[in-house]
């Protein structure tokens, strides 16, 4: 973590004393590290603040520890990084902890799940998630996602999805990517809307439930 912020501090320096290349301006988000230890993140965060750069990133989690460890940093280091600039928590996640750290006061995420898992043959809906390797999708010709926000999922059936699969065919990759990507899309779009008409909660407790299951 110190070694973090010593880090910190030369980037800073660095950044700010280099001229902009190309007419683009470039941001720096510093990152809070501390691990699963409450004091050490509170420490990070607010050294981190004190930068007073235009965003603050929050690493280190959803590399393995327990989600509820994960939302319990998150939400200790929400309650310090300033509330007027972006909350970017890297690596995450799954729609789920999307939506929870939504709730905790994170503003921005990335993740290679969307595509990763799509390569697998895990696809997520609005009512739980799939694997399109399973047996019982062979002669289900029915469409791919009914409720989806991508073209691929009214246009191709689950089982063909499955024979590519299967077949090790490159466009079901493709499919399957272009669905989840929409579905993450779709739901944090939502998610914003939710906020902004004050249903967020009752709606998130409710998908958070619905997504793991398994189709």
């Amino acid at each position: 973590m110190h070694m973090t912020h010593r880090w910190l501090k030369r980037c800073c320096d660095r950044f700010d004393s280099t001229e902009a290349k190309y007419d683009y301006n470039q941001t720096l988000f510093p990152i809070v590290q501390g691990s699963t230890y409450k004091d050490l993140r509170k420490e990070s965060a607010e050294k981190i603040s004190s930068f007073e750069r235009e965003g603050n990133a929050i690493g280190g989690l959803s590399v393995g520890e327990p989600a509820e460890e994960m939302y319990a940093m998150t939400d200790i280091v929400c309650d310090i990084l300033p509330k007027d600039k972006p909350r970017y928590l890297m690596g995450v996640g799954t729609p789920a902890n999307i939506l929870e750290n939504i709730a905790l006061g994170v503003d921005m995420f990335d993740c290679v799940m969307p595509s990763r898992n799509a390569r697998n043959g895990m696809l997520f809906t609005k009512n739980g998630f799939m694997n399109m390797r399973n047996q019982k999708w062979k002669d289900d010709f029915s469409l791919l996602d009914p409720d989806g926000e991508s073209f691929v999922d009214t246009f191709y059936t689950k089982a063909y999805v499955r024979h590519l699969m299967v077949s090790k065919e490159i466009l079901a990759s493709q499919i399957a990517t272009l669905h989840n990507l929409a579905f993450y899309l779709w739901l944090v779009k939502e998610a914003r809307r939710r906020i902004i008409d004050g249903t967020f909660v009752a709606w998130k407790d409710k998908m958070v439930v619905n997504m793991s299951e398994r189709l």
